[in-house]
Order: structure tokens, then sequence, then C-alpha cells
């Protein structure tokens, strides 16, 4: 069977939408207030140096994915386990993503229609790209790259040109708000997004240019980061930090504001649209990931017939996993601060050490 691959535009398009995914509509760092988006400036060099240990490793062994790689440094005893340890994080993130898309829609314009049935329908069109294969996916990703930006830019300007904006809810920043930036920054922000790239330890391999996988990968998290901040400073600046803290979905709030002329209104489904895209691509990569890793562990060889295994887990792990959104959102801050890093952090640091010092001292036979 041929090998897919993938091109360095594709993959800056790829991280790009998977970095915007749900972090462009959720509210973020909420321990920073009004300065969230110097939070997220903040967690930028974190999220790159991370990429960069991500990079290392594939180029230290090219043609295998992170399960292949655990095994080889660690050794198969604990490699195995701990490469299977990969599956249910994985799995149970893309469910997350699942259950906020499903909750704005129902919240936004779906009102009457089952949430059985609006995460069903994104499942399988999940499902049915990774069926596909890694290059149709990457093809579509560039498409709808330049949707999701023209729509971004288009919502914030007309944000901004109805006068909805106000400086004083960003501004000043005292000494002491600096540092409550830094403890949002480390590790909440570091992790979600910018540590959630670890999905693309399975991606790489595919990439045709190894030599701009690192520049391409910068490029796109410098770009993802610039474009977060910019639009959680749009909102903070419009809702003010006791709104903000306690909507569900403050992009969608603050377009729903949006009135220039009594002639542009109602932009809501802008971001609708957006959220979509986002967390199409953003689950489908986690499931992506999911199905290489537990192709590689199990030895499957056509890994197409994992796809609905995966798709259907995810599926009803987005229901089981909690009884309301308030709920959901409990749960996913006590994932993101102490489950989350050992997958995106903890792992791949420590491979990366192990690698070095097994290297150093001649410890491969």
């Amino acid at each position: 069977m041929r090998k897919e691959v993938i091109g360095p535009v594709q993959l800056f398009s790829m991280i790009i939408l998977f970095e915007l995914g749900t972090a462009i509509v959720v509210p973020i760092g909420l321990e920073s207030g009004h300065a969230v988006w110097l939070s997220i400036l903040m967690a930028l060099p974190g999220g790159i140096l991370l990429y960069w240990i991500y990079v290392d490793l594939y180029l230290q062994f090219p043609n295998m994915i992170i399960s292949g790689y655990t095994q080889q440094i660690l050794g198969k005893w604990i490699g195995w386990p701990l490469s299977l340890l990969f599956l249910p994080i994985l799995l149970y993130n893309g469910s997350r993503n699942l259950r906020e898309a499903g909750d704005l829609l129902i919240s936004a314009s779906y009102d009457r229609t089952p949430v059985f049935i609006i995460n069903s329908i994104m499942v399988i069109a999940v499902m049915y790209i990774l069926y596909k294969g890694i290059e149709v996916f990457a093809r579509t990703s560039e498409i709808y790259f330049f949707i999701t930006i023209l729509m971004g830019l288009l919502c914030n300007f007309v944000v901004i040109a109805a006068g909805l904006t106000k400086f004083k809810n960003l501004f000043p920043i005292h000494a002491g708000e600096w540092m409550e930036a830094l403890r949002s920054a480390y590790p909440s922000i570091w992790i979600f997004p910018f540590g959630e790239l670890v999905c693309f330890t399975t991606i790489l391999p595919h990439l045709n240019k190894t030599r701009k996988v690192r520049k391409t990968g910068i490029a796109a998290i410098l770009l993802s980061g610039f474009l977060l901040s910019f639009t959680h400073a749009v909102e903070m600046s419009v809702l003010g930090t006791d709104i903000y803290s306690r909507t569900t979905f403050p992009m969608f709030t603050t377009i729903t504001l949006v009135n220039v002329a009594n002639f542009i209104q109602r932009l809501d489904a802008f971001v609708i649209l957006t959220l979509i895209i986002g967390v199409f691509f953003k689950m489908s990569i986690y499931c992506y990931a999911a199905v290489m890793i537990a192709a590689d562990l199990f030895k499957v060889k056509d890994t197409r017939r994992l796809v609905i295994p995966v798709g259907v887990v995810v599926l009803f792990t987005s229901f089981v996993s909690a009884e309301n959104y308030p709920v959901h959102m409990k749960e996913g801050s006590v994932f993101l601060k102490n489950i989350l890093p050992l997958l995106c952090a903890v792992i791949p640091i420590l491979l990366f050490l192990v690698h070095r010092l097994r290297r150093r001292f001649g410890l491969y036979r």
C-alpha cells in the first residue's frame, strides 16, 4: 500500500485549525481575569518548546509514531503499557470537544434537536474523513483554513466597527496581574491548546519535506497564538471580566451584540460555523491519533478497521462523561490540571531526556 504523504502547507493548515478548535470559542485562562490575552502570549514560548521536543523525537525516529519510539526508548515492558495509556486520554478529550460543540449548537439554534442526532452527524463526518485517509483530510484542511480565517477576521472587524470594544476592560495591567497571567499560562493554557499538539506525533511521519517540519510548525503555533490572543482580547473588551467568566461561549455572546447601522446583525451563524469547523478538525485529529496508536500497539495493518470503533467510543463517551455542562466544565478543569499534562508534556519530555542519555552513553543495542 502506498504511503500517504502531506505537504508543509497542509501541515500548517492542520495545526492552525487544531489550535483554534474549541479554544477560540470557549473561555480560557479565567485565572488571569482581564489579562487572558496576555496569558496566551506568555504560553506561546512554552508551546513552541513542546513542539520542538515533539519534532526532535520525530527526527530521531522518522518512521515511527509516538507509541513506536516510546517502546524503542523505554523498552517494550514499560513502553507498551505507557503507550496504551494514550488511548483513553485521546478518546476522552475528543469526546469533550464533541460535547462542547453539541451543547453550543443546542443552546444557540437547535434547541429542538436531540443532542444525540447532532453529535452523531459530527462523528459520522469524522469517521468518513478518517476512512478516506490523511491525504484527503490534509487537503480538506487547506480549504477550511482560508474559510475560518476569513470568517474570524470578518467577525472581529464587525465587532470593532460596531463600537462595542472598550479598552478599559483590558488595561491597565498591574504588577500582581502579571504574575496571575503567568500562573494562568502555565500549565493551563500551555497544555490547552498548545500541548495538545502531541497528537501530531502521529501525523509528522507523513510529511514529505522533513526539513521544513520545524519552521512550519513554529510559524503555525505563532499565528494561532496571536489569533487566539487577539480574539479573546476583543471578547474581553466587549464583555468585561465578569460576563466573560460567567458566559458559556463568550465568542457567541459577543457576536450577538453586533448591530451596525441597524443593517449588519445576527452574525452568530459565523460563530456556529467556526465552532463546527474547529471541532471537526480537532476531534478528527484526536481520533486519528487514537486510531494510529491502537493500530501500532495491536498490529492492525488496515487502520480503517479501527475508525468505526473509535468513533462509537467518542460518541457515547460524550454523553456518559458528565450529566450536564457545568459538571462537564468542572471535570475538564481537573482533567486539564492532573491528566492531560501527562500526555502532552511529562511523557514527551521524559522520552526526550531518556533518549538523549541512552544515546550519550551508548546504551542502545
